[in-house]
């Protein structure tokens, strides 16, 4: 699969032939999903948490006689059956984190890929570098662009670019080595300059 390599001037400056076994699959929105819910449990902190029975601060001493007191046999004040009682079976902390296998992170990340692809979402640019840190200037550039929404991966970012695109709300910036499904699938356009896709290619070839 062939594409056109832009600039930041919105010119073409060749073509670039993007890896079918890659950028070419049919995607499958099941292995996109498994990706996505693995990354966003291993995000959550699991730090909820409520006061148990042997926590909770009232009396552990039981109420009254087993038998002969007229009414139901109770035990600690601490019970949930109680007002200021613990409550029953609540959350306590834990990891929301489960394993998934290598091969499938490799192959939803490639599906996710081949979903840009396949709608015409994915942009390459030759380099993404300023010559001076100028927010105004690349916010002009990216709307010749066309750009709205977008996730811009570089193999190391130029420190004029970065300072100059990081005041953008709209736009945001990964490393190739941090490419993820989550951040693909959130993005309207995933922009790669010719260095992040060599990197991939070279990471999931």
């Amino acid at each position: 699969m062939k594409t056109k390599v832009l600039n930041l001037d919105n010119k073409s400056t060749g073509e670039v032939e993007l890896n079918d076994d890659i950028f070419g699959l049919e995607p499958r929105a099941d292995l996109i999903q498994r990706v996505v819910v693995w990354q966003l449990a291993k995000r959550r902190s699991g730090n909820h948490k409520i006061l148990t029975r042997a926590e909770v601060n009232r009396t552990k001493k039981k109420l009254g006689n087993q038998k002969g007191g007229g009414g139901a046999r109770h035990g600690q004040r601490s019970a949930p059956l109680f007002v200021g009682g613990a409550k029953a079976m609540g959350p306590v902390v834990h990891s929301h984190e489960f394993d998934l296998p290598k091969k499938v992170k490799a192959l939803g990340l490639k599906h996710a890929l081949s979903s840009k692809a396949k709608s015409g979402s994915i942009v390459v640019l030759d380099e993404a570098k300023t010559k001076e840190p100028k927010t105004g200037a690349l916010a002009k550039q990216f709307g010749k662009l066309g750009f709205e929404k977008v996730l811009i991966v570089d193999g190391e970012f130029d420190k004029n670019f970065q300072m100059s695109a990081r005041n953008l709300s709209h736009v945001g910036m990964l490393p190739a080595k941090g490419l993820n499904v989550y951040d693909i699938m959130r993005t309207d356009k995933l922009v790669l300059t010719t260095a992040a896709l060599k990197l991939i290619e070279e990471r999931l070839a």
